[in-house]
């Protein structure tokens, strides 16, 4: 299935299997499920990396008091579990006016499973990229400490870069790292039209599974600029991108890629 023929991008061809690099969503309400019967496909859910913990012993090694403070940045719910779990674990308590900077309005929401939700404290970029965040923590930067929560292996450089650079007051907290899983066998038994990656560390995945890896009409769907980039810097294309203002999900994202190909093959 895999040879050494350059990638060439995916175009006109009827999409009939998809890999989602992330688990099978719990309800059957997901809108991944109203999209494949909507394009009568199949999608195949796969996890390309798992999460562990960092433990409170090391957590507690990085020398970080987690109630000084008044602003956390998150990029992901990951990030907000593992923010809040530690807090428990540390037992710190997390001031009320604290507020939280999120990449996405739905990673701003996720917010309501762990604190009583307020606008006025939790902000959010308006199209999920890098920029928008920026725009929002500029707005807001004066008097602020902030915390930026990530893996320890995967933090974004481009919001480390543009914290420097703007002279804001923050830390890194890293509370979970990503590994890599087995998913040669997924892909080795399976032909996939279209395969979506959400995080660089599920690319990273992919080439540890399968160094050699080639695209070979595969179309590869990317969420977010560092997804998106390391992509590319593995050599590989990008055929659907999101979020963008006409698709802020990877569902919408792909929901629109699949009726253009529709068009395409009319």
């Amino acid at each position: 299935m895999f040879t050494q023929e350059e990638s060439t991008p995916v175009t006109n061809i009827k999409i009939k299997k998809i890999l989602i690099s992330q688990s099978r969503p719990d309800s059957d309400k997901s809108p991944y499920f109203d999209l494949e019967r909507k394009h009568n496909l199949e999608l195949v859910f796969f996890p390309f990396i798992k999460l562990e913990g960092i433990t409170a012993k090391e957590f507690r090694q990085q020398k970080i008091d987690l109630s000084k403070f008044s602003s956390v940045i998150f990029t992901s719910r990951n990030a907000i579990d593992h923010f809040f779990r530690m807090c428990e674990e540390v037992k710190r308590n997390i001031d009320q006016e604290t507020k939280y900077f999120c990449i996405t309005e739905a990673v701003g929401l996720y917010l309501q499973k762990f604190i009583l939700y307020r606008k006025r404290k939790v902000f959010f970029g308006a199209d999920g990229t890098n920029k928008s965040l920026f725009d929002v923590i500029n707005k807001h930067k004066e008097n602020e400490q902030f915390l930026y929560v990530c893996s320890e292996n995967q933090q974004d450089n481009d919001i480390v870069s543009w914290l420097k650079n703007h002279k804001c007051d923050f830390k890194l907290a890293f509370m979970y790292r990503s590994v890599s899983n087995n998913i040669k066998p997924v892909l080795e038994e399976n032909k996939f039209d279209v395969i979506c990656f959400f995080t660089p560390s599920g690319i990273k995945s992919l080439l540890d599974s399968l160094p050699d890896y080639k695209q070979n009409g595969t179309a590869i769907g990317a969420f977010g600029e560092n997804t998106t980039k390391a992509v590319v810097e593995a050599g590989l294309n990008v055929a659907i991108k999101a979020p963008i203002p006409q698709a802020p999900s990877m569902v919408s994202a792909l929901d629109k890629y699949l009726s253009e190909q529709t068009k395409k093959n009319a």
